[in-house]
């Protein structure tokens, strides 16, 4: 992908999750309407600055194939530590005694996620992951910033050495990723996993598009 092409993804990119975050803001969503369903339980898990209304797309579509959706308020606009969200997370599951859950998840949600499976969900509650462009392996650009929010994404970060290191849960996740990541450069290629890379460019805006919706599905069958 030439430089042009990277560039106008860039700027599409954030038109498109600028768009979701003003819509927060003016209209807030209720999942109360997303609890019904007869398949199996999906748990939302945002990325970093989002809420769950970000992932509203994954919802419908998840919804409308029979899965109940549940969403974590408490998580804010999830800007804690990897460690610290997966903690509130599980208690969610643990809390409603959820069981054969499927994680679908957004960036640092992925993250999140993967501590749970390794560490949190101590009574087997969570059957897979479903991570949508995730740092599996961190982001150089996190090395930059100033922001402590965002160094957590580091390469260097301990959290995220220690799930690198961990491989024997691998087999339980899909990885799901545009080929041109303006945020990732390293990509979301997990060993052992499953790995489905899209042809498509962006990092927020694959998540509203018919295949990304069409793979999580898949994903979840």
């Amino acid at each position: 992908m030439n430089w042009l092409r990277r560039g106008v993804s860039w700027f599409l990119d954030y038109v498109y999750v600028g768009w979701w975050q003003l819509r927060h803001a003016v209209v807030r969503g209720e999942a109360a309407g997303y609890g019904g369903g007869d398949r199996s339980p999906v748990l939302l898990l945002p990325g970093v600055y989002e809420t769950w209304t970000f992932l509203r797309p994954l919802a419908d579509e998840l919804h409308r194939l029979g899965h109940p959706i549940h969403v974590i308020d408490d998580l804010g606009y999830n800007r804690g530590p990897v460690a610290k969200m997966a903690a509130v997370a599980q208690a969610y599951v643990d809390l409603h005694d959820l069981r054969d859950v499927s994680i679908v998840a957004h960036s640092k949600g992925g993250l999140i996620g993967k501590h749970m499976m390794m560490i949190d969900d101590r009574d087997g509650r969570i059957d897979r992951l479903v991570a949508i462009s995730t740092p599996f392996s961190g982001s150089r650009y996190a090395l930059r910033t100033p922001s402590r929010t965002l160094r957590q994404f580091s390469p260097r970060d301990k959290t995220l050495t220690m799930l690198a290191e961990n491989l024997e849960i691998n087999s339980r996740i899909t990885s799901i990723y545009a080929e041109f990541d303006p945020h990732i450069p390293g990509g979301s290629e997990l060993p052992g996993a499953t790995n489905v890379r899209l042809p498509m460019a962006g990092h927020f805006r694959p998540i509203g598009s018919p295949e990304m919706l069409s793979v999580v599905s898949a994903a979840l069958a």
